[in-house]
C-alpha cells in the first residue's frame, strides 16, 4: 500500500512539474524566413499560435534578431499599427510578416537586393554564398505590453457619414467649454468649418452661427490652405467666411507637436488674439481633439476647471467620433496616451497620482507666461474668458434617442447632443418616468431627446 501511495505521489509530482514546464514562457522563439514579399517583407516560418500559446499578445514589444542584427518591433495585426517608418511584426492570416511600414525592410537592411523584370516581377538576389534558408530569426519578448496603448491607438476607427453619428453636435464635434470660473456660453470648440475634407464643415459652421461665435482660433490653417478652401465647389460656410472677411479670424496654422518652439509662439499669438477680441470665441483645428484638445485644456485648467473635468471633456471627442465608452481598455489608452500627457506637458508633472493634485490654474499661468504673455495680458485674457455670453439660438437636433454608456451624467450627455451642458434639465424632464433622481441614471437606459 505504501509503494501504491509513493508512486501515486511521485506521478503528481512528475505531472505537476510537467505542467510547470508547459506552462512557461519561452525564453525565445526562432525561425527562418520563407519568403521575401514584393515591398522587402520577410515571411516567417514561426506559426502565430506559439506566441499566442505562450502568453505573447497585440501590444507586446519584442526583440528581434535578423542574421545577428538585433532590432525591436510591436507585435501588432497591421502595418499601419506603428508609424510610417517604422519596425512591425505583423500577424496576417495565420502569418508572421516582419515589415517597415510604408518601407523595404529587405533592401534596407542588406538582406537582399531586388530585382524587377520588364514585365514588373520581382525576385530577389541575396549577398554572395547566401540564400533565403540562410536567413535565421529569433524572437524574445523585450517588454510586456510595452507597445499596448499605441496599439490600441491604431485601432481607433471612424467614418464621416452623418447618419453614424447621433445628432450634428456630435458629428462636428462641437461644444460648449464650461468649469472653473469660464463664462456661460464664452468658449466653444469644433471640427473645422472650413475644411470640408472631412465632409463635418458646414455642420460646424451653422452650429458657430447658432453660438454666436465672434472670434475664432483657427489652428490648423494658414491663409494659402484657407483659401483654397473657400475656391473649393463644396464650401458651404458663410458665417465664418463673415468672420474672417470681418478680422475675426486668427490663421496661426500650427503643427501638432505642442513641445516646438514654433507651435508656443503661434499659440502665444492665438492667445493675444483672444485679449483683444470679444466672444464667444471659438476654438478648432481639423477633427476638433488634438490641438484644439491641448488649447482647450490650457484655457480651461487656466480657468480653474478641475482634472476631472478637463480629463471629460477632452475624451468627448473621442466618444463622438469613435464611440469609446468611459472605462474601456482603448479609452484608457487614449486618456493616458494624450490628455494625461498634455496635463503633464503644461504642468511638469509626470506622476499620474501627483498630477491629480497638481494646481492646474498655477501651472497653466506659468506656461502661458513661458511662452510670452505678460501678467497683465494674461489677467485680460482670464477676465476676457469669464465673461457670461448670451444663450446659443435654438440649434436644430435631429436626435430622437440616447443610449446611456458609462461614466455618463445628464449634464455630459446635454454637452454631447446640444454643444452645451445647461440643457440637461429637459432631458430629464423628457424622461422623469425612468429617472427619479437626475444624478442617478443607469448604463443601457433608452433616453428621449427633445428638440433643442
Amino acid at each position: 500500500m505504501k509503494k501504491m501511495l509513493s508512486l501515486f505521489l511521485t506521478l503528481i509530482l512528475a505531472f505537476g512539474m510537467t505542467l510547470s514546464v508547459c506552462a512557461a514562457e519561452p525564453s525565445s522563439v526562432s525561425g527562418g524566413v520563407t519568403e521575401i514579399q514584393k515591398y522587402g517583407n520577410l515571411v516567417l516560418d514561426i506559426a502565430p499560435d506559439t506566441l499566442h500559446a505562450a502568453g505573447w499578445e497585440f501590444g507586446d514589444l519584442l526583440n528581434i534578431t535578423v542574421d545577428g542584427r538585433a532590432y525591436q518591433a510591436p507585435l501588432c495585426t497591421n502595418y499601419s499599427d506603428v508609424d510610417t517608418g517604422s519596425m512591425v511584426l505583423r500577424e496576417s492570416k495565420g502569418t508572421l510578416i516582419l515589415a517597415i511600414n510604408m518601407g523595404d525592410f529587405a533592401t534596407g537592411q542588406g538582406i537582399a537586393t531586388k530585382v524587377t523584370a520588364e514585365d514588373g516581377s520581382v525576385s530577389w538576389e541575396f549577398p554572395e554564398g547566401k540564400s533565403m534558408a540562410d536567413i535565421s530569426v529569433t524572437l524574445t519578448m523585450a517588454e510586456k505590453g510595452g507597445y499596448r496603448n499605441q496599439y490600441l491607438l491604431h485601432q481607433l476607427k471612424r467614418t464621416d457619414d452623418r447618419t453614424d453619428y447621433a445628432s450634428d453636435v456630435v458629428f462636428a464635434n462641437f461644444r460648449n467649454i464650461s468649469g472653473g470660473s469660464i463664462g456661460k456660453n464664452v468658449l466653444f470648440r469644433s471640427s473645422s468649418p472650413a475644411n470640408n475634407e472631412l465632409g463635418r464643415a458646414s455642420y460646424a459652421d451653422t452650429l458657430a452661427k447658432a453660438a454666436g461665435i465672434q472670434t475664432v482660433l483657427n489652428l490648423a490653417d494658414g491663409q494659402e490652405a484657407f483659401e483654397s478652401y473657400i475656391a473649393a465647389d463644396d464650401f458651404a460656410s458663410p458665417y465664418y467666411l463673415s468672420l474672417y472677411q470681418n478680422g475675426s479670424v486668427k490663421l496661426l496654422n500650427l503643427g501638432i507637436d505642442f513641445t516646438t518652439p514654433d507651435f508656443q509662439k503661434g499659440l502665444a499669438d492665438g492667445l493675444r488674439f483672444l485679449t483683444v477680441s470679444k466672444g464667444p470665441y471659438l476654438v478648432h483645428c481639423n477633427e476638433g481633439k488634438d490641438r484644439a484638445g491641448f488649447v482647450s485644456a490650457l484655457l480651461s485648467c487656466l480657468m480653474g476647471t478641475d482634472y476631472n473635468q478637463v480629463v471629460n471633456d477632452y475624451m468627448i471627442s473621442y466618444e463622438n467620433y469613435y464611440h469609446l465608452e468611459a472605462g474601456s481598455e482603448q479609452y484608457e489608452a487614449v486618456k493616458n496616451s494624450n490628455i494625461v500627457s498634455i496635463l503633464s506637458t503644461i504642468t511638469g508633472v509626470s506622476d499620474p497620482a501627483k498630477l491629480k493634485k497638481a494646481d492646474l490654474s498655477a501651472a497653466a499661468e506659468a506656461y502661458i507666461r513661458s511662452i510670452g504673455l505678460t501678467n497683465e495680458e494674461i489677467n485680460t485674457l482670464k477676465a476676457n474668458l469669464s465673461q457670461d455670453c448670451p444663450e446659443p439660438a435654438v440649434i436644430t437636433n435631429s436626435v430622437q434617442t440616447y443610449t446611456v454608456i458609462t461614466g455618463d451624467c445628464l449634464s455630459h450627455i446635454s454637452r454631447k447632443v446640444y454643444g452645451t451642458d445647461t440643457n440637461w434639465k429637459a432631458i430629464w424632464k423628457e424622461n422623469e418616468e425612468q429617472i427619479q433622481d437626475p444624478n442617478v441614471i443607469y448604463c443601457g437606459q433608452v433616453l428621449t431627446i427633445p428638440a433643442a
